[in-house]
């Protein structure tokens, strides 16, 4: 019976309310209604919030929406104390949220240069006075975002999500949907704007939140996305919004970043929107697949685009090592010396990785041949030991292995070289020239 009053009474509201406002600020009984306006804002300012209940409830029944903006932000204050001293009795508490809920749309529509906060702050009670109907405060936080769309209060995104994965654990919406809500959350947060250091980092948090209820809550497996998304990829492979969808989404989603769906989003990013991240990622990606060819081209591709050399040197460090484990040599060396030119930061590194190249490359048929790769690999032991002294005890060691595959002294005799001499080396695509090493 309460609830029905209380309906009763909002809707009464909402007449009287466009009645008045052709009747003047304060309605057609323009005293009663600045009386009980006086009576209830008094007793309100004492924090009397109990003696100022009944009047209010008179001043809201008689005074139209334009008599005061506060008439409602003050109701709605009142209002939800009334909420919490009734929370255990389902019909009243109900009733009650309704009116609250009136209370915020006719400001909005009556003040609407408040209008973005009166609807957040309808999402906000709305999600902490509704506890056991997960649909209502779905079909409400979802109204809230249409309406305030890129100004929606980041918090909302969160708890909008939630419910809707409530909902598709109980059956009442798809996988699909909860996919778009995140995607369209995701994206409205990371559009957000905000004000200060704090509420940056808070963004933050929130947005990462989302990511982990989303990934815990199971709604999109990889099997399920790829299904999802495999078609639609297919049709429109230049739609570079589909492909960030599916990047994000598959992003979070365990185990799905190396199948050809999230290759082809990767791909149409880069081809859309090409950057030395996404040129990169795709040499990732590729290099994952054993696709050498082609994580070596996106590869040159990034560090072309990189932002800085310091970048640059450590990505085309990053490729000589690829090139060298992938059989590719001249290559692997061509990379280390231009990533030890670029940045000598690098230039140890590069040079300790020169030396290995030289060490495992098969040269020559006769021994001499064979086993003067050995000295330029310990030429360049010790120059990366030269330029990064925290690989010293390293270089020794393999400096000291590489030495025991140098050629007798006899052994260089009858070839014609003896200890001292310059000699060399070409092989493999690579040449270098070094001296002559041997053994007793």
């Amino acid at each position: 019976m309460k609830r029905i009053v209380f309906a009763i009474l909002t809707i009464s509201m909402m007449g009287i309310s466009s009645l008045a406002s052709a009747q003047g600020k304060y309605g057609a009984d323009s005293a009663e209604c600045i009386k009980y306006l006086s009576y209830y804002k008094e007793y309100y300012k004492q924090k009397s919030y109990d003696e100022a209940l009944p009047n209010w409830r008179k001043a809201y029944q008689i005074c139209p929406a334009t008599a005061s903006q506060n008439l409602l932000i003050e109701g709605a204050t009142l209002v939800k104390r009334l909420i919490t001293k009734n929370a255990k009795n389902a019909e009243y508490k109900a009733a009650l949220v309704d009116t609250l809920i009136t209370l915020y749309k006719t400001r909005a529509e009556y003040y609407p240069k408040y209008a973005v906060t009166a609807y957040n702050n309808l999402g906000l009670d709305v999600n902490n006075y509704v506890k056991n109907d997960p649909q209502f405060v779905y079909k409400t936080l979802e109204e809230v975002i249409a309406t305030n769309k890129g100004e929606t209060k980041p918090s909302l995104l969160l708890f909008d999500l939630n419910n809707a994965i409530e909902l598709y654990q109980n059956g009442t919406i798809g996988a699909e949907d909860v996919i778009g809500i995140y995607q369209r959350n995701n994206d409205i947060l990371e559009g957000a704007q905000a004000k200060d250091e704090a509420e940056a980092e808070q963004n933050k948090k929130i947005k990462d939140d989302m990511g982990s209820l989303f990934a815990s809550s199971k709604v999109a497996s990889c099997e399920t996305l790829v299904e999802l998304y495999g078609p639609r990829i297919a049709a429109d492979p230049d739609n570079v919004q589909l492909a960030t969808s599916v990047v994000k989404t598959m992003s979070i989603t365990e185990g799905c970043n190396d199948n050809d769906v999230y290759l082809a989003a990767v791909t149409t990013m880069d081809k859309m929107n090409p950057s030395a991240s996404s040129a990169y990622y795709l040499y990732r990606l590729h290099g994952a697949k054993g696709d050498v060819a082609e994580a070596i081209s996106y590869m040159e591709k990034a560090i072309s685009m990189a932002e800085s050399q310091d970048k640059a040197a450590e990505w085309t460090y990053e490729l000589a090592t690829f090139c060298y484990k992938n059989g590719n040599s001249a290559k692997a060396f061509d990379c280390a010396n231009k990533a030890a030119s670029m940045d000598a930061a690098w230039a140890g590194k590069s040079y300790f990785l020169i030396a290995n190249i030289w060490a495992s490359t098969k040269c020559g048929s006769d021994e001499i041949s064979r086993r003067a790769p050995y000295w330029v690999a310990c030429d360049y032991m010790a120059k990366a030991k030269a330029a990064d002294a925290t690989l010293a005890e390293d270089a020794n060691r393999y400096i000291g292995q590489y030495s025991s595959y140098f050629p007798q002294a006899a052994e260089a005799f009858m070839y014609d070289i003896q200890a001292g001499q310059s000699y060399t080396v070409s092989c493999g695509g690579m040449r270098a020239t070094t001296t002559v090493r041997t053994n007793k």
